[in-house]
């Protein structure tokens, strides 16, 4: 019967509902009358049946007005027993009226008895289903606790009461003040009482409700939950859930960057709008993780054009709509979005789009960098990285463009690969042509990998855990710096705004990351366990590859010493070696014509000459250049 009720349409319970109600108020009128006379029979007559029928009809057309009918019954909660009595006192003033006008005569006191015996008999009921189904849906929803007593917590545990997913069973907060407190009927408790708490209610996820907690503080409180095998799982940003973007119960994985990232600086105003703000702004490579970020700090700043320049298709069109979806839910964007698909290797169309266009200022960041990618086609990543930058700068320079930020790598330092050393050699361009003229302002900006970037190890480690696993790790002592995109982008911008011609600037990336450690911390994110020799029951076993062609246990930021700060606390300039403009030339026209030849060997030994301390640690990887060596056998 009751599943019956549960699973029936909506207007089918409404009907047995007002059913039950029509059946429950002559009833109540009838209680009231007998215990105001302390007889069971009482004297039934015309005007008493002409009341009560008046009363009822009128009553149900009441509660159907206040909305008490619209009112789910398994989710009934103080709103709806404030309308269910709000319907009974009208109906009890209707008894007292129809009562006077069909001279029935009811004593004064059985309509306040009416009053208790309606509420009773037409709320009892309501709140007995509504236990009952709380308790089954209980029994299927998983238990978890929330980790934060604030207001963020107190709202998420809000709107899992109505979940059909999660049960909240407790608190956990590091505030001792609220420790052994009950709120909305949760206890908070301790983070050491996380262990009594699983064995008691099975639990293994922890939902974080830490508002505008700092990233360190997060950091701290994530480490600590993790070594007991809890999936962590966190709400959104207060932001987003202020904004709209995002709900409150829209619970999702802890970003990685919550266990590696600083605490922000808060960027400097001035230098993020000074080459942008009322200018006219190129990005070379818009669809790229880097580019396309580079593009949501732009537009923000306001120049009156962003041209979006980007060879993959797909990737044009998608930036172009998240801006434009920007720039509607914005009323101060008043920027003009501009898409242009194009190569960066293509001189003549990138001076005559800079003329047209009138731009002031490029953020060039079109570039080949997977590693393992440029070592096979070594050809392709030198056209791309070094003649691709060399094209745009000299476009640039004849188009009167203000300022040029090359966008560069921590693999450009004493590069093992040729991707590093193709973008070494681009500094090299940039810094000679620095010197051969000065109307156009050339900076490079070097920085470490970013988190959740394409190619990076973070969304590869998240699949191979859903996977089951194995995580592959190319070597137990590997280790990168890392920062998040949007950090990245905004140091990007501040540090292109301090250039005077020629400056490498460095970005502060803090500590460096073992990758394998990196792994081992997504793993007890998830809530599992990692498979090794000491624990063969694990979950997920972490496998070590071997070093990819051209890879570093390690990655650096500078090439000397010669180091000085900035205007900003987490960038740095260098000072390093770099060619003339007539040995520059000279070199790029022995790289042109040995790319031409696609001569690789060659190619490889102009940049083992060039003054970029590249070595070669990985042995012909080029696949057309090892087949051709194969067929020559």
């Amino acid at each position: 019967m009751l599943h019956y009720l549960l699973s029936a349409p909506r207007p089918t319970k409404r009907l047995i509902t007002v059913m039950y109600d029509a059946i429950v108020i002559p009833l109540a009128i009838y209680a009231s009358l007998a215990l105001r006379h302390g007889e069971f029979i009482i004297n039934i007559n015309d005007k008493l049946i002409l009341t009560v029928i008046t009363t009822t009809i009128l009553s149900l057309v009441v509660f159907t007005r206040t909305g008490l009918y619209r009112a789910v019954i398994r989710y009934m909660a103080t709103k709806a027993f404030g309308t269910l009595a709000i319907g009974i006192t009208i109906s009890a003033l209707i008894l007292g009226t129809s009562s006077f006008i069909t001279q029935a005569n009811l004593p004064r006191s059985s309509i306040i008895i009416y009053w208790f015996t309606a509420f009773a008999l037409l709320g009892s009921p309501r709140l007995f289903i509504r236990n009952i189904v709380s308790q089954l849906n209980s029994a299927s929803k998983e238990a978890v606790v929330i980790y934060g007593a604030g207001n963020q917590g107190i709202a998420l545990m809000n709107a899992l009461s109505n979940s059909e997913t999660y049960r909240p069973i407790a608190f956990i907060d590091d505030n001792h003040k609220k420790q052994g407190s009950v709120i909305q009927g949760l206890k908070v408790h301790n983070q050491n009482e996380l262990t009594g708490l699983n064995e008691s209610h099975a639990l293994n996820k922890v939902l974080l409700a830490l508002g505008n907690t700092s990233t360190s503080k997060r950091k701290q409180i994530i480490e600590s939950i993790s070594g007991n095998n809890f999936e962590i799982l966190t709400t959104p940003a207060v932001q987003d859930i202020v904004s709209g973007k995002a709900k409150i119960e829209e619970v999702k994985e802890v970003e990685i960057e919550d266990l590696l990232g600083r605490d922000c600086v808060s960027p400097n105003k001035l230098l993020l709008g000074n080459n942008i703000k009322d200018k006219v702004v190129l990005v070379t490579g818009a669809g790229g993780s880097i580019g396309s970020e580079l593009c949501r700090q732009i537009i923000k700043q306001q120049p009156t054009k962003i041209i979006l320049f980007e060879l993959n298709e797909f990737s044009l069109y998608s930036i172009e709509q998240e801006l434009n979806t920007f720039c509607e839910n914005h009323k101060e964007c008043f920027t003009q979005i501009i898409s242009i698909l194009g190569s960066v290797q293509k001189q003549n169309r990138l001076e005559t789009i800079f003329k047209t266009f009138k731009v002031q200022t490029i953020y060039h960041a079109a570039a080949y960098k997977h590693v393992p990618m440029v070592e096979h086609n070594v050809v392709e990543g030198v056209r791309n990285n070094v003649f691709g930058t060399w094209y745009c700068a000299e476009a640039a320079i004849k188009a009167d463009v203000e300022r040029f930020v090359l966008i560069s790598t921590d693999k450009a330092v004493r590069p093992t690969n040729v991707m590093g050393a193709s973008k070494r050699v681009a500094e090299l361009v940039l810094q000679a042509l620095s010197e051969r003229q000065s109307d156009t302002l050339f900076s490079m900006v070097r920085f470490g990998n970013v988190l959740g970037s394409s190619g990076s190890v973070v969304p590869l480690f998240r699949q191979q855990i859903k996977a089951g696993g194995p995580i592959t790790v190319t070597h137990p002592d590997i280790i990168r710096y890392f920062m998040t995109i949007p950090e990245a982008s905004q140091l990007v911008i501040q540090a292109g705004a301090m250039g005077k011609g020629g400056d490498v600037f460095v970005l502060d990336m803090g500590e460096p990351v073992k990758i394998v450690s990196l792994a081992q911390k997504m793993i007890r994110l998830s809530g599992l366990t990692e498979k090794d020799d000491l624990n063969t029951n694990g979950d997920i076993e972490i496998k070590f590859t071997g070093l990819r062609p051209g890879e570093k246990l390690y990655e650096e930021l500078l090439i000397g010493d010669n180091v000085e700060g900035s205007d900003h606390p987490r960038i740095m300039t260098a000072n390093e070696v770099h060619l003339t403009w007539p040995e520059t030339h000279n070199l790029l026209n022995k790289l042109d014509k040995a790319c031409h030849e696609f001569k690789v060997e060659n190619v490889i030994n102009l940049l083992l000459e060039a003054p970029a301390a590249f070595t070669r640690e990985s042995k012909n990887p080029d696949w057309v250049l090892n087949q051709t060596i194969k067929n020559g056998a």
